[in-house]
């Protein structure tokens, strides 16, 4: 079962897309490995953020966790709904594994343990993962082009970073600010 694990974690870090071909990398275990990548992934980040600000590790899984549903949601609307492909029939379980074991470079951030090394590493690993999401989605909607695989990949960013920022500044206004100086 580790090795396993180990196996899609390393093809999954080497932009392998075979692996998103492959049905035994999609059977009973693949919710579990995914979402295990997932929440490694946001204490990643979270144990990465902390050497510059205080960040909570259960909350940043939890917020993996959140992340990993809403980023598949929006690629099986946008490639399986929306711009499907002639053969792009697939479940929605298929594109949440694949965009949970396209999250594997996150990992990558527990090794940013210093502050000189966060802001570079978080670059990367946000890029590299960028680039297993294309390579996932591309794999599994049985896309004909990496272009709309990108296009699928990046309007799902953009409607996410949309939200995002929305949710905080809507939030932003409700905090007490006080006038007085």
């Amino acid at each position: 079962m580790i090795a396993e694990f180990l196996n899609i974690f390393f093809r999954s870090l080497k932009l392998d897309k075979s692996l998103y071909k492959e049905n035994k990398y999609f059977g009973e275990a693949a919710l579990y490995f995914a979402g295990l990548i997932m929440i490694l992934d946001g204490v990643a980040g979270a144990v990465a953020a902390n050497t510059i600000v205080k960040t909570s590790i259960g909350m940043s899984g939890l917020t993996a966790i959140l992340a990993w549903l809403v980023w598949a949601i929006f690629i099986y609307v946008i490639g399986v709904k929306i711009f499907p492909e002639k053969d792009t029939k697939i479940p929605f379980k298929k594109v949440l594994v694949s965009v949970g074991y396209a999250h594997a470079p996150g990992l990558i951030r527990f090794f940013a343990v210093t502050p000189e090394l966060v802001i570079p590493i978080i670059f990367l690993t946000q890029f590299w993962i960028f680039a297993s999401l294309i390579i996932a989605t591309k794999q599994v909607l049985n896309l004909k082009s990496n272009f709309k695989s990108f296009g699928v990949v990046f309007l799902s960013f953009l409607i996410i970073a949309f939200l995002s920022v929305t949710f905080v500044m809507s939030r932003m206004n409700a905090l007490p600010v006080s006038n007085t100086i």
